[in-house]
């Protein structure tokens, strides 16, 4: 997603905070019966987008799969503890709700992500101790590219797939691996408060869009039906803190926390690029970690 795109997103969605209010926040559930073996045996099952897949730019600004993302880190940290645990990774660039039902963009023997990891799930029945999910940025991402009320009508129907295609796939996560696996889903960090250099008032703007986007992610996942707590990886990039920090020049701590963990802020062809680096990988990989123990 090109900075401008997103950027213009984030001015539509604003406009669209009411569509979110009539959604409550359900109360978290978490299985506490899983054996003690399975957790420190068998597999750790990634799913989702670019994230999941360690996406990062190379020189030449080209996205490239590394094995730095989130899921080898927690895997790696993990591993102390765990020796025989197992890391697989099912993940694909660019996926959203949709594409992960159905397929589209990933080849998957199973036809999409989503049944890829319900066969895995179900042929591994009794040695999954983990499977973590991030998912839905990339449904909003097409609206970047156009305009006016056909871009409004295009975020509706994003956050429309958000709201009934996320929960099919926690169904058939949770059915598939059975009440006692642990599930984990995670929010988002804030990549256009880089915006701040250029307009802080629509960094501003995109910290607000991002609590209502968070909001409903938080209200998918910690439904009871599908008992899965949520790794809190907006608050480990500190998203909404304004306050100036003295020695980097009065750069707010959480434009500033965007600039050191992701490729916003670096320069041309590799930056911006709203993907974590090595060590914003590793700050997403301990919002997880909490929750995993």
């Amino acid at each position: 997603m090109s900075m401008r795109r997103g950027l213009t997103t984030i001015t539509v969605l604003l406009a669209l905070t009411g569509l979110l209010a009539t959604h409550a926040l359900a109360g978290d559930t978490k299985s506490d019966d899983r054996k003690s073996d399975d957790r420190d045996t068998g597999f750790y099952l990634s799913v989702g987008t670019s994230l999941s897949v360690g996406i990062q730019p190379n020189r030449a600004g080209q996205n490239r799969p590394t094995k730095e993302g989130y899921p080898d880190q927690l895997y790696a940290a993990l591993s102390q503890t765990r020796p025989k645990l197992r890391l697989v990774k099912l993940g694909c660039s660019d996926e959203t709700t949709v594409t992960m039902i159905f397929g589209g963009i990933c080849d998957y023997k199973e036809g999409s992500q989503l049944a890829e990891a319900v066969r895995f799930l179900h042929d591994h029945q009794g040695s999954v101790a983990l499977v973590t999910i991030d998912m839905g940025a990339n449904d909003v991402e097409p609206c970047g590219a156009l305009s006016g009320a056909d871009q409004q009508l295009c975020v509706i129907r994003a956050l429309g797939n958000i709201s009934a295609n996320l929960p099919t796939i926690l169904g058939a996560l949770r059915a598939a691996a059975g009440p006692s696996v642990l599930i984990v889903g995670m929010n988002y960090y804030n990549p256009f408060l880089a915006s701040w250099f250029q307009d802080p008032a629509l960094a501003t703007a995109s910290a607000r869009l991002q609590s209502i986007f968070n909001g409903l992610l938080e209200v998918i996942y910690t439904n009871p039906a599908f008992g899965v707590p949520v790794a809190d990886v907006a608050e480990a990039f500190f998203s909404t803190d304004f306050t100036p920090v003295p020695e980097a020049g009065g750069i707010p701590r959480n434009v500033l926390l965007i600039c050191q963990l992701t490729w916003m802020c670096a320069p041309p062809p590799v930056g911006p690029n709203i993907h974590a680096n090595a060590d914003g990988y590793a700050v997403i990989a301990e919002a997880f970690l909490p929750l995993v123990k």
